[in-house]
């Protein structure tokens, strides 16, 4: 088994452990997730930002657990590090040394730009977006940071945080007024050059306010890392959720573990995205955590994937232990067709990439089982392939696995993601270019064919036969008007008999 890495994020609300096993120079997976709610910094911004024993005592027995839960796992090394709350605290630096003592764990309280920093890290690597201001809003302070062309520009953290909120304004019944003029004071100290169109929440209020919107929306698909939103759609939603009495936070679709800190939440996040500019919002499943892990695992590569790797897909071909022979081929052939119909108009560039990505993930199903191999590597692929790509691309990709170029649309699972998926003329084409080249490639030892599209007729040539691959292809349906020329040579020996 390869040697994992544990990473622990102590907050000011929360405490979180997960331990990342390493399968390769660019793949990983999570193994193992255990959160405590320790609200280490209840108490103290009140008390001149000294930690108080109700959340010592919390974070102790937390860290405590924690450390014998990487004891269970192949764990190589153990990162831990401390936000707001302990940077905060007159004597945070006592409590490292005390935990030091009695648990022996390093500790390393991090400022407020390497918290900014780390998200950013996170959210560049395993979200699908080049430009834009993440914002992370943790207990004690807001780490925003400005990324231009898949580099960070800066970062900033702001004196702005959930608890410190609940506990100066929200706790006291003060107006919610000066809640806001404070957060607007803390926002006139971020650099002029924090502007941008594209905002992506980090964190738990983030999060919660996705999960809401989702839920409110009946959305179709049960993940939360890059789904995307128009801030203009939930400015009202936000404002009302602002504006609640505790009492009515259950019907505002909102999870119960955070109705303590969701309404101070969602005021700084709104009044972020407005200072910002922001139009659209990306929410995070990633954060310090990741971003710490990452830093680590790709301190020999500039702290980011290369464009044409995928760490989902790297992961997923990894613990498959696939061999990958057919599908580069089969990759190969994808291409030429694809931009044949491309040449006519026929399908837009943007969609190549999910084709290739549903090319290189189809071997997974056949390691479950060579029956129903389709279904396999659909259940697969909306479960695992999380990073770097749209939840429109991770459906359409799941469902060119699924259906391999037969029953499209009278299937269920169609009519419940039509939302989310390409126009029904250019989605036929590509489960049919799909189709054609996984049965090709699957059904042959040909490497090389000749590919041509003139009058709506697509033709395959080779020297070779192709008697086990055509039987394949007749079964796939094509698009409207469109027919297929297979030109091969059927070689079988002379007899006698």
């Amino acid at each position: 088994m390869s040697k994992a890495t544990a990473i622990i994020d102590i907050g000011s609300n929360s405490a979180r452990l997960v331990i990342y096993q390493a399968s390769s120079k660019y793949g990983f997976h999570l193994i193992c997730e255990k959160k405590s709610k320790v609200r280490i910094g209840e108490g103290a911004y009140e008390k001149n930002g000294y930690l108080q024993p109700i959340g010592i005592k919390r974070a102790y027995l937390a860290l405590s657990e924690f450390i014998n839960t990487i004891k269970l796992y192949n764990v190589e090394k153990t990162l831990c590090v401390a936000t707001s709350a302990l940077r905060d605290a007159p004597n945070g630096v006592e409590f490292t040394k005390w935990i030091k003592d009695k648990l022996n764990l390093d500790i390393k309280i991090i400022d407020g730009k390497l918290e900014a920093k780390y998200g950013a890290v996170a959210g560049l690597n395993l979200l699908p977006f080049e430009n834009g201001i993440t914002i992370d809003i943790g207990g004690g302070s807001s780490d925003l940071a400005l990324i231009k062309n898949s580099k960070i520009v800066d970062t900033y953290s702001l004196n702005i945080g959930t608890v410190r909120l609940k506990e100066l304004f929200f706790d006291k019944n003060r107006p919610l007024n000066e809640a806001k003029d404070f957060i607007i004071e803390e926002l006139k100290e971020l650099p002029s050059l924090f502007k941008s169109n594209i905002a992506v929440g980090i964190g738990g209020t983030a999060r919660t306010l996705a999960k809401a919107i989702m839920k409110k929306r009946e959305y179709p698909l049960d993940k939360l890392h890059a789904f995307t939103y128009s801030l203009k759609d939930e400015d009202k939603y936000f404002s009302n959720i602002t504006f609640a009495q505790k009492i009515l936070l259950p019907y505002l679709y909102l999870s119960k573990g955070r109705f303590d800190t969701i309404r101070e939440g969602t005021l700084i996040f709104q009044e972020i995205l407005h200072f910002i500019g922001a139009k659209k919002v990306i929410t995070s499943g990633v954060g310090v955590r990741e971003g710490v892990f990452l830093s680590d695992f790709l301190k020999n590569s500039n702290l980011q994937f290369p464009k044409e790797i995928n760490p989902s897909i790297v992961s997923i071909l990894d613990r498959f232990q696939i061999d990958t022979f057919h599908t580069q081929k089969a990759k190969e052939s994808a291409k030429e067709i694809f931009f044949l119909f491309e040449s006519k108009e026929k399908i837009k560039e943007k969609y190549l990439k999910t084709l290739i990505h549903a090319i290189e993930i189809t071997p997974i199903g056949y390691t479950f089982n060579i029956y129903k191999s389709y279904q396999h590597a659909f259940y697969a692929t909306m479960q695992e392939f999380n990073y770097r790509v749209t939840h429109q691309e991770i459906i359409l990709t799941a469902l060119l696995l699924r259906f391999g170029g037969k029953g499209l649309y009278d299937k269920e699972t169609y009519k419940k993601y039509k939302s989310l998926l390409p126009h029904k003329k250019e989605l036929e084409i590509l489960s049919f270019i799909y189709s054609i080249c996984t049965s090709l490639h699957e059904n042959s030892y040909i490497e090389n064919f000749d590919f041509r599209l003139d009058n709506n007729i697509l033709t395959i040539e080779t020297d070779s036969s192709l008697y086990l691959a055509k039987e394949k292809i007749e079964e796939i349906e094509t698009p409207d008007g469109l027919k297929l020329n297979i030109i091969d040579i059927e070689k079988t020996p002379k007899y006698n008999f």
